[in-house]
């Protein structure tokens, strides 16, 4: 059995309207829709190259999305050689990307609507 999808995992979620994928840590979830602290996947290569080099630029957010555009949410895991965009992040940094979300537990108490 894997790994279940949970408050706090490291997800990505395929929207519509427009097409878009976030890569990020899951807040909340409920009937009305998700709570993400992360990024655009296409930005998510520049995030980890700012993080790297210790400079200024993009950085993490904390959006809410509506059901209605969420098509799917896949847990950000490695599978077969294929490794998580998390994993990618620990490998390159040195450090669990869990550091970098910023959030305390007080912090998702708080989004869940």
């Amino acid at each position: 059995m894997g790994k279940l999808l949970t408050l706090r995992s490291i997800v990505i979620a395929n929207l519509q309207s427009p097409r878009e994928k976030i890569w990020g840590l899951l807040l909340s979830i409920n009937a009305h829709g998700i709570t993400i602290r992360g990024i655009d996947i296409n930005s998510y290569q520049d995030w980890i190259r700012a993080v790297a080099n210790q400079t200024e630029g993009i950085g993490l957010t904390t959006m809410f999305i509506p059901m209605i555009r969420v098509e799917k949410v896949i847990l950000d895991e490695t599978v077969g050689g294929y490794k998580s965009l998390s994993e990618q992040f620990t490998d390159r940094i040195g450090r669990d990307v869990q550091e970098f979300f910023e959030v305390s537990e007080e912090d998702i108490d708080r989004v869940d609507l």
